[in-house]
């Protein structure tokens, strides 16, 4: 198991207790390395500072407990924001009908970088719809995706004050 399987295996449970859920754990940077943590709510609602600053203490408790990590690195909680990564096969049903970029391990009839509307999963793979042309990448040739920025999206997460995912929840 690598550092980032041990890292979400760790503080998975715990944040889940908490009542959020683990968008992304990332272990970056040589000179300077951050551990990025990046959850959002169960409930669907907005995170708050407040709920970073929770996830934050207990996170640090449980790493200074565990110690999975050797050497110094800062610790840095988020929330994933608008245009926020696409991790988990849930992410792709949930905000189906926006623009994403996408960047496939393996290239898809030549091509790695998309960037399209996104239709949801079909099976085991992400379905879009880029330069007019359905695509299917498999989550296993998934390198990283992500929202992009658009009125439409901004919008949709805007309008509804418990958050965006509360507003998409009927769209599954």
């Amino acid at each position: 198991m690598d550092l980032q399987q041990r890292l979400e295996a760790l503080l998975g449970p715990t944040l889940e207790a908490m009542g959020y859920e683990m968008v992304r754990v990332m272990f970056q940077g040589r000179s300077r390395p951050t551990l990025q943590v990046m959850a959002e709510r169960k409930d669907g609602r907005n995170m708050t500072v407040d709920d970073c600053a929770d996830i934050s203490r207990s996170v640090s408790a449980l790493l200074d407990v565990e110690d999975p990590i050797q050497g110094a690195y800062a610790l840095e909680v988020s929330s994933p924001g608008i245009d926020r990564p696409l991790t988990r096969a849930k992410d792709f049903m949930t905000w189906a009908g926006f623009e994403i970029k996408l960047e496939a391990l393996i290239g898809v009839d030549g091509r790695k970088r998309f960037r399209g509307k996104l239709l949801g999963l079909e099976g085991e793979a992400v379905r879009l719809i880029a330069d007019g042309a359905e695509v299917l990448v498999p989550l296993s040739d998934l390198k990283g995706a992500k929202l992009v920025l658009t009125d439409e999206l901004i919008a949709a997460v805007t309008r509804d004050e418990e958050g965006p995912q509360a507003d998409q929840q009927g769209k599954e």
